[in-house]
């Protein structure tokens, strides 16, 4: 076998199974975007009235608004090729041996019992556009705290008014195209609400798993932490590489009350031919904290930046993320901070490296609005560029409209040091070991915020194999 003369991409083949659609095993709409199909899509979950009108009123505004031009080329998406709506033929189960034997080794394969045995409080298993599995611990359930599917939260009696209350009212189809896009074909998803002074000691978990070929994964998960109450909610994706566009267009609106604290840890790996176009918000209410952990390692092009709207007086919110662009990849990755109260603080610290190719392109907005005095915010971005191909550009904005403020910048964009690779080296440490501990270095300050089996995901995607000098 020759040297390998430069560092690899990531392997996904540990992701790449997949099992193929049959009559018998998917249901499966048509391929495009018309009112017939948002029409179906409502059939089939058996909508409330008020949910059907949101999907064909949010359909206009998507075919109202313009693609997004400042980004990342999309062009190579097209919703005509899209199916927004693909379901296996098996109803949600909160028991595992029930279901359906390749969904189930799919999430064998990927941990999630063993996952739920040990350290979850909660799961719930999206396959394609609908869950599949959900299930709570029972010391959770009594506590008070509800974990539903979005679905089964919609229709219910006691939390379908709270469902409606909170439902795109962070995100609202009128912000842009996908968010449009959202509103008229989600599927899928979670509902979660922490009473007040409720403290998880075990965090709950989504996970969604794409495996259709030609086809987009909408889920929706609302999350309310009440007053003085205290959760952590993960969320993993991932999928097979096909040799088409796929797309993933989820929303994420986190509602933190009070005095409460969220942390949210997403680990996304989505293939190659995976356009991830997610939104993400939360409304961060007086004296309430909200910490973002994020790892982007897949995907042929991301737009994601989550948004803190910072609302009440001494809120709080951290972003802590890291992205890995490869060949073939445009990962345009970032945050927001919307300071609209006193004494509000954020913090933006985020890490990416590049190779082959690769672009990582670092955007971020702070907005401190004329009441938010005593606000502070600080943004550290740096880069890692693991050869001449590569690239990462760093797009920051500020909007200040107070004098009373602290606020600070800064980023960093370079290459392997090669005085620390021979400092190694002399240490008797081997070139390409010493270039992973150097990326491993790198990344560590992202792989310690997350929970142990997260931490070992995340390691291993960056893992590269060297041998032999770049």
């Amino acid at each position: 076998m020759e040297d390998k003369q430069i560092i690899e991409d990531i392997n996904r083949e540990f992701y790449d199974f997949r099992y193929e659609e049959t009559e018998e095993n998917t249901f499966r709409l048509e391929s495009g975007l018309t009112p017939e199909i948002v029409s179906k899509i409502s059939d089939e979950k058996g909508d409330p009235d008020w949910m059907r009108e949101f999907r064909l009123k949010s359909l206009e505004l998507y075919n109202y608004l313009k693609v997004p031009k400042w980004g990342p080329s999309i062009d190579g998406l097209n919703i005509d090729n899209i199916a927004t709506y693909v379901r296996p033929k098996t109803q949600m189960s909160g028991k595992w041996e029930d279901v359906p034997d390749d969904i189930k080794e799919t999430f064998e394969k990927l941990g999630i019992p063993e996952a739920e045995r040990k350290s979850l409080a909660g799961v719930g298993a999206q396959y394609d556009s609908e869950l599949v599995y959900h299930n709570v611990q029972n010391e959770v359930s009594k506590q008070g705290v509800v974990y539903l599917g979005f679905e089964e939260a919609l229709k219910s009696e006691e939390w379908g008014p709270m469902v409606k209350e909170y439902f795109m009212t962070l995100i609202t189809p009128k912000d842009h195209k996908f968010a449009a896009l959202h509103g008229a074909v989600w599927s899928g998803g979670s509902f979660v609400y922490v009473p007040k002074g409720v403290h998880l000691s075990f965090p709950l978990q989504s996970y969604f798993r794409l495996n259709a070929r030609g086809a987009g994964q909408f889920e929706h998960t609302l999350i309310i932490v009440d007053e003085g109450a205290d959760l952590h909610f993960i969320e993993g994706c991932s999928a097979p590489k096909y040799n088409e566009a796929n797309l993933h267009a989820g929303a994420v609106e986190l509602f933190v009350k009070k005095g409460a604290h969220l942390r949210y840890s997403t680990i996304e790996n989505w293939s190659k031919n995976m356009y991830n176009l997610n939104t993400k918000r939360a409304r961060v209410e007086e004296g309430a904290s909200i910490e973002w952990v994020s790892g982007s390692f897949g995907s042929h092009v991301s737009y994601l930046y989550p948004e803190s709207d910072l609302v009440g007086r001494g809120a709080k919110s951290e972003f802590t993320g890291i992205t890995f662009a490869g060949a073939g990849q445009e990962l345009d990755t970032g945050a927001k901070m919307v300071h609209l109260a006193p004494d509000t603080s954020s913090l933006i610290s985020t890490k990416s490296i590049s190779k082959g190719g690769g672009v990582s392109i670092y955007r971020s907005a702070v907005y401190i609005d004329k009441n938010a005095t005593g606000s502070k915010t600080s943004v550290s971005c740096e880069s890692l560029m693991l050869d001449s191909e590569s690239r990462s550009d760093t797009i920051p904005s500020m909007v200040i409209k107070t004098d009373e403020c602290d606020v600070g910048h800064e980023a960093k964009i370079g290459r392997i040091s090669n005085d620390a690779i021979f400092y190694l080296m002399s240490r008797g440490i081997p070139e390409d070991e010493a270039r992973s501990m150097i990326v491993s270095g790198f990344a560590n300050p992202v792989s310690k915020e997350l929970p142990l089996e997260y931490a070992v995901e995340m390691n291993n995607l960056i893992k590269l194999e060297m041998k032999g000098s770049m």
